[in-house]
C-alpha cells in the first residue's frame, strides 16, 4: 500500500470510527480466590469484554473451545455469546448474574468470590457487556469474529494497556465521576479493537472490510461518509474514484454486496437512527442534515427503510450514562 493510499484508508476509518458508540454499558470489578468458575449467559445484541489484571483464568465457549488467559490478555466477544471462565475444568460454575455484586455506581459493580482463607485475590479482571451501536459501520458488524482474543501489549494494539489500566484504576478508586470517565474510555478501547481487527485480519476480506483496502472504492466511500446529506449520484461517486459509471457500480456491488445509491440510503438511516435514539436530535433537524426538502420526505424514506416512524424511534432513547 502506497502511502497516499494508508493515508486514504487512514481517513476513511476515522471517519467510520466517529459514529461507534456504547450504550447500555454494564462493568464489573471482578475478583477471586484461587479456585473459581464463573458463568456469562448470551446476550443477543450486545458484546462482552474482559481484561485480566491479575492472574490467569480458561475462557470456554458454548461448543467446548477453550483459551487461555493471562495478565494483560483481553477477550472480545461481538455478538454477545454465552461463555465461561474459570480456574480449571472441575471448578464448579456459578452464573454471574446470580451473585451479588458491591455497587459501586449506576453502571459499576465489585464481585469478590475469594474466602478468608484467601485475603490475596488469586485473579483481578475487569468485565464490560454493552450494546454495540456500530452507527456508519453497521456492515462491519456481521463480519466480525464472535471472539476476539487480544494481547493489549502487542504491536496490534499500541497504547491499549495504559487505557485498560486506567479503567481498572477508575473502578479501584471510585472517585466522583468515574462511570462517565469509564463510558468514555470504554469507546477507544471498543474503537481501538475494531481498527486492530480492520487492519490485521482481512485476509478473507469482504464487503466493507475489502472496500476500505481498496483506494478506488475508499474515495467514494469517504465521500459519502463525509456528506451524507447530499444527493449523489452514482455518476458524481464514480468521478471520485476517476473511473466509468458502469466500471465503478459494478465493481461496487461486487465488493459491498450491494448498489451505491442503496447504500447512501442505508447509511443515511442508520445515521438518523443514532441521532434520533442517542442523541435525541428532533427529526427536523435529522431530516435537514441528510439533506431532505421537508420533514414528511425524511419521515417517509426513514419508515420504508426500517419500518418505523422517526418519532417511535425517539420514544426509545436510552437514557445517557451518567
Amino acid at each position: 500500500m502506497t502511502a497516499n493510499q494508508f493515508a486514504l484508508s487512514s481517513d476513511l476509518i476515522n471517519e467510520l470510527l466517529r459514529g461507534m458508540r456504547l450504550r447500555g454499558v454494564e462493568y464489573r470489578r471482578i475478583q477471586t480466590g484461587p479456585v473459581f468458575g464463573l458463568g456469562f449467559t448470551e446476550k443477543p445484541g450486545h458484546a462482552w469484554f474482559h481484561f485480566m489484571a491479575v492472574g490467569n483464568a480458561v475462557l470456554q465457549l458454548e461448543d467446548g473451545s477453550t483459551y487461555a488467559l493471562s495478565a494483560g490478555n483481553a477477550v472480545f466477544i461481538s455478538h454477545g455469546a454465552a461463555h465461561q471462565l474459570f480456574s480449571h475444568a472441575q471448578a464448579p460454575v456459578q452464573d454471574i448474574d446470580r451473585l451479588d455484586g458491591a455497587p459501586l455506581g449506576d453502571t459499576v459493580s465489585a464481585v469478590d468470590t475469594g474466602t478468608d482463607a484467601s485475603p490475596t485475590p488469586s485473579t483481578v479482571w475487569f468485565s464490560g457487556c454493552m450494546e454495540f451501536e456500530l452507527g456508519s459501520i453497521h456492515g462491519l458488524g456481521r463480519l466480525m469474529p464472535g471472539l476476539m482474543l487480544i494481547d493489549a501489549g502487542g504491536q496490534r494494539y499500541p497504547g491499549l494497556v495504559p487505557i485498560l489500566t486506567t479503567m481498572e484504576r477508575e473502578v479501584s478508586a471510585a472517585r466522583v465521576g468515574f462511570a462517565g470517565i469509564l463510558a468514555r474510555l470504554a469507546d477507544v478501547v471498543a474503537a481501538m479493537v475494531v481498527r486492530g481487527w480492520v487492519e490485521c485480519a482481512c485476509g478473507n476480506a469482504s464487503g466493507l472490510v475489502a472496500a476500505l483496502r481498496d483506494p478506488r472504492l475508499a474515495r467514494a466511500l469517504l465521500a459519502v461518509h463525509q456528506q451524507p446529506g447530499r444527493e449523489w449520484t452514482v455518476a458524481q461517486l464514480a468521478e471520485h474514484c476517476n473511473t466509468s459509471r458502469s466500471v465503478f457500480a459494478d465493481r461496487f456491488q461486487v465488493t459491498i454486496g450491494m448498489t451505491p445509491l442503496r447504500y447512501v440510503t442505508g447509511l443515511r438511516m442508520r445515521l438518523a437512527s443514532q441521532w434520533l435514539t442517542l442523541e435525541g436530535l428532533p427529526i427536523e433537524e435529522v431530516a435537514q442534515r441528510l439533506g431532505y426538502t421537508s420533514q414528511a420526505a425524511f419521515s417517509r424514506a426513514f419508515k420504508r427503510t426500517t419500518g418505523k416512524t422517526p418519532g417511535s424511534s425517539r420514544k426509545v432513547r436510552q437514557p445517557a450514562v451518567t
